[in-house]
């Protein structure tokens, strides 16, 4: 066996939801500049369509705000307009909210419960048959649901509908797994630590700051820690991988 036959992922067609910013871009830069044609989609639509024509030819961009079950199908049907199979797909869109326990509202609830859930289960039921496609014995389609640490520990924050979401993305994990493992369908999982993006920004810079102390690496996470994880997930050598979690933390959840 040598790097290339077990790591490249050259030539393959992936799926990065939430693919306009923060870690969905570091994914998506990670999969086009190793060979990969990828389809993003966001909520916003000048924000997926700029970084596709920032990224070039081999970057599609499909907006759609997948808390939808509408939008879901539709993004679903377009995808499947652009491609007959899809190779590996990122199941990264999210959204957080804070607030304390006796304010903490219904729609903080739903808004984050609908993207970070219940479109994780929903999208992947829809392109099954386009990772099918690209499924076999020998050539695993890949599914990669980003978690978060939130969903293994406790949080500082009270972000209550965002933790307890992530915690379910993980479990979910497993489950997806070991039913879709018979399809030749590959199910795992990130759960990133602090990587700064644009719903970190909305951290008090005290909060952030001690985050950043209490890893252990004594630092946050960058591209190239989230397109290292992301590149092995998507490649042969995280074959025999199924529902497994991997941690991107520095070592924070795991010592604090």
């Amino acid at each position: 066996m040598n790097i290339e036959s077990l790591f490249s992922v050259a030539g393959k067609t992936a799926v990065v939801t939430g693919g306009s910013r923060g870690i969905g871009e570091m994914i998506a830069r990670a999969l086009i500049e190793n060979g990969v044609s990828v389809i993003i989609t966001s909520r916003k639509i000048s924000d997926c369509e700029g970084l596709a024509a920032q990224l070039g030819p081999a970057c599609t961009a499909i907006p759609a705000d997948l808390s939808q079950m509408a939008e879901i199908e539709r993004f679903a049907a377009a995808v499947a307009a652009v491609t007959p199979r899809v190779d590996i797909l990122f199941n990264n869109a999210g959204a957080s909210w804070g607030a304390g326990f006796d304010e903490f509202p219904e729609a903080g609830w739903d808004k984050v419960m609908d993207i970070n859930v219940k479109s994780v289960f929903f999208l992947t039921q829809k392109l099954a048959p386009l990772l099918e496609a690209a499924a076999s014995p020998g050539n695993l389609a890949k599914v990669i649901n980003i978690g978060s640490i939130d969903g293994q520990h406790v949080s500082d924050l009270e972000t209550y509908s965002y933790a307890a979401s992530k915690a379910g993305v993980l479990h979910m994990t497993r489950m997806m797994a070991k039913f879709l493992a018979k399809r030749h369908i590959s199910v795992n999982a990130i759960a990133p630590g602090f990587f700064p993006s644009k719903m970190t920004a909305g951290i008090a810079e005290e909060f952030r700051e001690a985050f950043r102390a209490a890893t252990p690496m004594q630092r946050w996470g960058t591209p190239d820690d989230m397109a290292g994880v992301a590149l092995f997930l998507s490649s042969r050598a995280s074959d025999y991988l199924c529902g497994s979690v991997i941690t991107v933390d520095g070592g924070y959840a795991t010592t604090v």
